[in-house]
Order: C-alpha cells, then structure tokens, then sequence
C-alpha cells in the first residue's frame, strides 16, 4: 500500500524523462520500418533457403512490432502517471498547507495531529478545530486512495510489457503496432468515493489531473453536477450538460403520454362494456396525472432557461429525480465570492413556480451587500444562492392528509435538511479558503435549515424570517458561533408567532432583526415587511427597499454593526406582555 511518505518521495521529473526516452525509443524503432519491410525475400526466390529467410523475417518482424507496442503501452503509462503524480501531489500539498495554517500536521501514515499551541478552549473554536482535523483526514484518505490506484495501473502495465502480453494489434506496419500498443497502455481514473463527504469529493477531485478533470465532465457530467464539495465552475458545466438530455427525455415521455390518452379514449369510445368502461377510465386519469407531472417537469426546466439566461448564474445543483425537479442557482461566483448566502424557501415552492422570483429577489439582496459594503469602504463580492434542493410541502390536500409531505410534519424539512447540509459543507470544502457562508430560511424552509445547522456545518451566520421553529429549543444546538444567529418577525406573520416547531425562534436569544420602517442615519427610508409572503411586492421579507432586506443583506456581507435591530410585538409576543402583567 502506498503512504503519504511514498507520495512525498515521488519524482514527477524522473517519470517525465522516462516519459521522453521512450518517445525517443520508439520513434527510432517505428523509423526502421522501411528497412524491415525491404529486407523481406525477393520476389522470384525460392527452396528451402527462401522459405527460411521468410519465416525468419516474419519472426522478427513480429519481435519489432511487439517491441514497439510495449514501448508505446509504457510511455503512455508513465505519461498518465507523471500527470497523476502532479495532481495527487499538488493535492496533498493543499492538504499539507491546509494543516499548517490551522495547526495541524500530517504524518507520514497519514494520521492527522493537532500541533497548535496553545490549545484552544473555546467550544466553538474546538468544534471548529475538530471539523477542520475531519476534512484533512478525508483529503489525504483520497490522496492515498488515488495514489494507489496510479501506482497498480502504472505497475500493471509494466509487468504486462515485461511478460510481452501487450497486444500489438492486427496491422502491418510498426506505426499500427505502436498505436494498438498506445491504445492498452492508459491508466484508469477512479471515480468519486461512493457516499463521500463534501470533503471525500472534494479531496478527489483535486487528486485528478487537468486532462482526466476534462474527460469526467465530458463522459460522466451525471456524476459531478450534484456532487458536493466540488468546485462550483464544474458543478454549473455539469450540470448544464445535463439540461438538453433530460428536455429530451421528458418531451419524448409527454409525445407517448399524449397517445396513451389518445389511444385510451378512442378504445373508450369503441366500448359497450360498463366494467371495461370504468377500467379505461382509470388509466386514463392516471395517464393523464403522469402527462401533467410531467409537463411541470418541462415547465420547470424553462424556469431555469430562464433564470440562467440572465448572466452570471450557476447551476449547482440539478435533480431530476422524484416528483418534481430540484435546482439550486447561484447569482456570482461561488468560487471566488468573499461571501456567499444560501437561501431555502418553504411551503408551497417549487422550481417551476418560485426560481425565477427568487432568483431576482436574491441577485437584488446580493447587490444591497455589495453597495453597503462599498460605502462602508469595504468592497466585497457576494454570491446569492437560491437552493431549492428538496421537494417543499405543498398547499394541495393529498400533501396536507401525507404525514410525510405535510407542512405540519418536519419529515420534509429533515429530508431536506440532509442534502441542505452537504451542500452548505460543500461550499467550503470546494474552496481553498472558506467564504463568509450565511443561510437564510424562509417558513417551513427556515426548519429546513435550523435542522440543516444542527448536523454541523461551515456556516458563519443564520438568518430565519417568518420561521415557525428551527427544529429545538435551545440556540446552542444550531452550532452557529454565539451571536450570529438572527430571527426578522414582520408584523402580521401569524407564522412566527407561535414556535410550531420548537420554540418560538424570537424567545431563543438570537438577535432580533427589525421589519418595520426604518429611516437610516444617512436619511434613506426603508419600508416595513407585512404578513408572512417573502417576495411579495413592496411588503415581503425580501422585497426591495424593506427593513428585511436591507438587514439581511448587512449579515450577508458581514456588517453585523450596522443592522436595524427590533423588539417583537407580534400576536404571540402581546400574550407573553400580558401574561406578564397579570389580568387587567
């Protein structure tokens, strides 16, 4: 088994000059071919002589063509090897930079040791510590496990080519020979870890080099788009590669929708049974449920046409998969973004109805962070990412009456709080250096995420508007530094009221972030957020020029000292005033 010392003393520059030598070897070879083929008998000889001479030039020609496919077989081999080499090695050189930098080292079997001095005492920094220490130790676990594999191909192919088991094809000359030879001596490239951690793809995918990164997203773009803890350039390309196929796919499934209908009522039409009558009436009612779902589901796909088409978009993620389709979209670079929010929505959102909504909503909150950055005298970037990754409850009967998609059931929203917390952790694993990461939860989609944050993830702040509980009762549990937690209540949201889920979110001490007209130091005027909607026009949560906005963009750019902050006087909180003073 290969270790991490093993790797340190590997030698791209020897591979590389192998690499060239045998390059050189190969074109002398493939350059005697004229002469091999002019030392073949005269035409006209024969007897025993002749035939001797024929079977032994035959005999060598095939020892040269074998020769030559050998050499060919290895110096591709090494080729991809001093490739791979680079890669695994510059990927455990970020490992190693990564440990150093937090006090960690790495030693040479791959065990992690915390070297800091001194140790912290702090429980959020220890936490912290103790996630950093778990990416490393999932970093050099794919560094190794690349590395193994590079080195049993690269070993196999040699030991192929010294036992003179590589193929030399069916051709005649020694360039055919040497292309057959080439063809077999490429290395494979591992896939990524099956259910890896953000960290585990993340320390896969830097173990691969240029040309096998190329290779993945243009044989298996399925495998990536989705795959937290990769990069967010891949994770868009991906996944945009994946649009046509499934457009395809569904548009051919509502063309034989349409005629299993057409086929069923014309059968209905030709019936004079009552019992065939009713049996062709449920198929076509279950056709026709398949043929709308279905036709959501094309719907939904122009809702991402459509919001990608605006420029500076990234599509992070793209499941087909369920009853409706799920897609996170990015507004900016997540890859390079000083701070990047991630927004979930809840009750009754879906990508064909909400995403392009949303999408404007969160491109205008990401330009209120930049701004007030800038007047601040702090220029930033800011990437706005609206994830609608998980299937939202519904305001339908058969989803209120399913105590697994019922919006008054957390089954959903821990569901989604799942695949919500690989995403969040995979942002930051994805990145050398971790941005200001904030999520923000909307009603049922701030449970999402309060479940979301009791996992443990990289976020730095959490905002939660119009919440009905965040999953507990206790701050601690979100696993949010202390005081970077925050809850905005407008007035008239009956929903923030009365902690469904948990406690009332206003009661558990985070801060509490004004929705009311607010007239700024600098004399601009910010409007009040009414009732539960947040992207309403003028009174939602989000939308522009509110109190809400504004605040939320300040936490999303990290201006935490310049937020409206608000006492709550909501329905709930005047009970709590008056059980506090008694009856009158």
């Amino acid at each position: 088994m290969v270790s991490v010392s093993d790797v340190r003393r590997w030698r791209q520059p020897t591979l590389d000059a192998a690499f060239q030598a045998l390059g050189s070897r190969r074109d002398t070879l493939v350059g005697f071919d004229d002469e091999l083929h002019g030392t073949k008998s005269p035409p006209g000889w024969s007897g025993p002589a002749a035939e001797a001479a024929t079977k032994h030039h035959g005999e060598l020609t095939e020892r040269m063509r074998r020769l030559v496919a050998g050499i060919s077989a290895v110096r591709r081999a090494v080729g991809e090897a001093a490739d791979a080499v680079k890669a695994v090695q510059r990927a455990l050189g970020d490992a190693e930079h990564m440990a150093g930098k937090h006090g960690f080292s790495i030693a040479d079997d791959g065990k992690i040791f915390d070297v800091a001095h001194p140790r912290p005492t702090d429980e959020t920094q220890i936490r912290e510590r103790l996630f950093i220490r778990i990416e490393l130790a999932d970093r050099v676990e794919q560094v190794l496990r690349r590395a193994n594999d590079i080195d049993a191909d690269l070993a196999a192919v040699l030991e192929r080519a010294a036992l003179d088991r590589i193929d030399d094809g069916c051709g005649t000359s020694l360039n055919d020979a040497s292309l057959a030879g080439q063809a077999t001596g490429g290395l494979s490239t591992i896939g990524p870890p099956k259910g890896g951690s953000p960290d585990d793809n993340a320390g896969w995918w830097s173990s691969l080099s240029d040309a096998e990164r190329a290779a993945m997203l243009k044989e298996h773009p399925d495998w990536l788009g989705n795959l937290d803890g990769l990069p967010a350039v891949v994770r868009d390309q991906a996944n945009r590669a994946q649009l046509p196929v499934e457009r395809a796919k569904l548009n051919e499934e509502v063309s034989r929708l349409e005629k299993e209908i057409h086929d069923i009522g014309q059968r209905m039409l030709r019936s004079s049974s009552e019992r065939t009558d009713l049996s062709l009436a449920h198929q076509l009612a279950a056709a026709r449920a398949k043929l709308a779902a279905t036709q959501e589901n094309v719907a939904s796909l122009d809702a991402i046409d459509k919001t990608l088409s605006r420029g500076d978009r990234q599509l992070l993620v793209f499941d087909p998969s369920g009853a409706r389709h799920k897609a996170a979209i990015a507004s900016g670079n997540v890859d390079t973004a000083e701070h990047v929010t991630v927004f979930t929505p809840g009750l009754g959102t879906t990508v064909r109805g909400d995403m392009p909504a949303y999408d404007d909503h969160m491109n205008k909150l990401r330009d209120v962070a930049e701004r007030a950055s800038e007047r601040e005298g702090k220029p930033t970037s800011v990437a706005a990412v609206t994830w609608i990754g998980y299937e939202a409850p519904q305001a339908t009967l058969d989803e209120l009456l399913n105590k697994n998609r019922s919006v008054m059931s957390d089954a959903a929203a821990r569901s989604g709080a799942e695949k919500l917390t690989g995403f969040l952790n995979g942002v930051d694993a994805s990145r050398t250096t971790d941005p200001h990461l904030t999520a923000i939860g909307h009603s049922y989609g701030s449970l999402t995420t309060g479940l979301a944050l009791q996992k443990g993830t990289g976020v730095d702040d959490a905002v939660f508007f119009g919440s009905p509980g965040l999953g507990t009762s206790n701050l601690e549990d979100l696993k949010v530094r202390p005081g970077h937690s925050w809850v905005v209540e407008a007035r008239g949201d009956p929903v923030a009221e009365f902690g469904t889920f948990g406690r009332d979110p206003d009661l558990l001490g985070a801060g509490l972030l004004s929705a009311k007209d607010v007239t700024l130091p600098d004399g601009r005027h910010l409007n009040a957020s009414v009732g539960h909607a947040s992207v309403e026009p003028k009174v939602g949560y989000l939308a522009p020029g509110t109190t809400s906005q504004y605040n939320m963009g300040l936490v999303s750019a990290g201006l935490h000292d310049l937020v409206q902050r608000d006492k709550p006087l909501g329905l709930g909180e005047l009970f709590r005033q008056r059980a506090r003073r008694g009856p009158y």
